[in-house]
């Protein structure tokens, strides 16, 4: 499966009408061929129109010709071979473990979500028969979620599989009966078109209709910013920078239709350091934080940007281990020069302030990223703005507070974030149980003894959270919750049952609960 720097609009390779661009190899420090070309205005209206005519007939299969589909989908991405891992370590300088890994999450969260359609739970189906003898009379309703339509789709930086192309906002798109229009991320292109040209290999095989995906290729704002104001679209699925997120929110807030945004955006995702955890096994968690800290060179969403703890003489000794940790840590190739130039000038604005102590600080090299510590205390971080910021790459914030009060206060200005994480023994489960209800208003996921930077594909896992961390805190971007971003619900109220949807028919397996005078049981 070559690359040719082409557009995939209704399942055909189209050359983009504007300007061209090349990837970018951060190891080597020079572009890439071929050359990709810009899709125009119209290329846009075209993918976007197609994915309009094909959403009646995409969401109208089946369950199982979905499943099938997306089964279909990471057969074929499997089947490009080392092709993909070798194009996605140039472009991206990240490691062939990594990206193997990666490759096999991308595929499993599509068969994750194959499993869902079949298991058919994800429908909400809801039936109140109908009560004539009851005054008022109450009508036989049918209740039903069904997909929104063609969805806007951006890849991410930092995940070039797990997060682009074929990753868990296309998956759950997909499964939800959307046609998805992906703006692919400039900096991995090439890895974009290869995935892609297994999804519409994918797409000609199970016999959908080719406006069920697109691929746009272009750099800049305008592509994105087009894309979220054709009419056609009716969802955006975005990770990024907040900048960008927000930017999209207001376009889309903007049209004659507003349509929902789940962009996930920016997250520092708090550890607690709880005086119990520090006294037990400080210098462990130390080193556990480091790791997680400089993994991947920080470039997660979850990354381990702030720790707070009573200042005292374990924080003290924890700072110290941790700062001796990140020393032995050199500078890592970051995923664009974009990123690493905004990660140099993020520690450098911390480094900067008068109520901050820098503890450990790599040499800055050009288009790497080394780790960075910092220490403040509780009373500063709530007084400087400055200090609140995420700074995407391998840095942190210490927050030395006065007490656990103090801690809780801290919690209550914080932003919306992904996640925080409790590092606690017994004796901390007062300190604990005071800062949950902090937690749960602020965060999507909450750890205990672990850290954020692993995020498990799963039906119960939450990866969203309160403004800016995303853009709607009620959603998940990973785990089968995602479907529900891209589904909205639909009442049926006394059709007769040869028009009902199959699902919603008496005697459908799918039609579980009934409720009949107010009870609610099994059928």
């Amino acid at each position: 499966m070559s690359i040719t720097g082409e557009a995939l609009i209704g399942g055909l390779a189209v050359k983009g009408k504007g300007s061209n661009f090349k990837a970018w190899n951060p190891n080597e420090g020079k572009h890439m061929e071929p050359a990709f070309h810009m899709v125009d205005a119209d290329q846009i209206d075209a993918a976007c129109r197609l994915a309009g005519e094909a959403f009646d007939t995409f969401r109208a299969t089946t369950d199982e010709e979905r499943a099938t589909f997306l089964e279909t989908v990471a057969a074929e991405i499997m089947a490009i071979g080392d092709a993909l891992i070798e194009r996605a370590m140039a472009e991206t300088g990240l490691p062939r473990v990594r990206l193997e890994g990666e490759r096999g999450r991308t595929c499993n969260q599509l068969k994750l979500f194959a499993d869902l359609l079949r298991e058919g739970s994800y429908r909400d189906v809801r039936i109140d028969s109908a009560l004539p003898e009851r005054t008022p009379p109450r009508p036989d309703l049918r209740y039903r979620l069904i997909g929104v339509g063609p969805v806007a789709v951006f890849a991410a930086s930092n995940f070039p599989l797990a997060f682009s192309v074929a990753g868990g906002d296309t998956a759950s798109a997909f499964a939800a009966g959307c046609p998805v229009v992906l703006k692919a991320h400039s900096a991995h292109p090439g890895t974009s078109e290869l995935v892609a040209r297994a999804v519409v290999k994918a797409v000609q095989q199970c016999g959908l209709p080719a406006g069920v995906f697109a691929l746009l290729t272009g750099t800049g704002n305008g592509i994105g910013q087009t894309l979220v104001a054709h009419p056609a679209i009716q969802a955006v699925g975005f990770t990024g920078s907040r900048s960008g997120g927000t930017a999209l929110m207001a376009v889309a807030a903007a049209r004659p239709q507003p349509i929902p945004v789940y962009a996930e955006m920016s997250s520092i995702n708090p550890v607690f350091l709880l005086p119990g955890a520090l006294t037990a096994r400080g210098a462990e968690i130390a080193t556990q934080f480091a790791a997680s800290l400089t993994m991947g060179v920080g470039q997660f969403c979850t990354n381990p940007g702030l720790v707070l703890g009573i200042a005292g003489p374990e924080f003290d000794a924890f700072a110290h281990a941790a700062a001796a940790a990140l020393g032995g840590v050199a500078a890592g190739t970051m995923l664009t020069p974009g990123i690493a130039g905004s990660y140099q000038a993020g520690v450098a604005t911390l480094a900067q302030q008068d109520c901050v102590k820098t503890l450990a600080l790599a040499e800055q090299q050009e288009g790497k990223g080394g780790p960075a510590l910092f220490v403040t205390s509780g009373e500063s971080f709530l007084t400087e703005k400055a200090l609140h910021g995420e700074v995407f790459g391998p840095a942190s914030l210490l927050v030395a507070c006065r007490d656990v009060a103090e801690m809780r206060k801290v919690t209550e200005h914080l932003e919306g974030q992904l996640t925080a994480t409790l590092q606690l023994e017994e004796a901390d489960l007062d300190a604990a149980h005071s800062l949950l209800p902090v937690l749960e208003r602020k965060v999507g996921r909450i750890l205990a003894n672990g850290f954020p930077t692993g995020v498990e594909v799963s039906t119960a896992m939450v990866h969203g959270g309160p403004f800016p961390a995303t853009a709607d805190g009620r959603s998940t971007s990973v785990g089968t919750g995602a479907i529900l971003r891209f589904l909205r619900p639909v009442c049926y109220q006394n059709l007769p049952q040869p028009l009902l949807p199959e699902a919603l028919r008496d005697g459908n397996p799918l039609a579980i609960w009934r409720r009949r005078d107010g009870v609610l049981g099994k059928d």
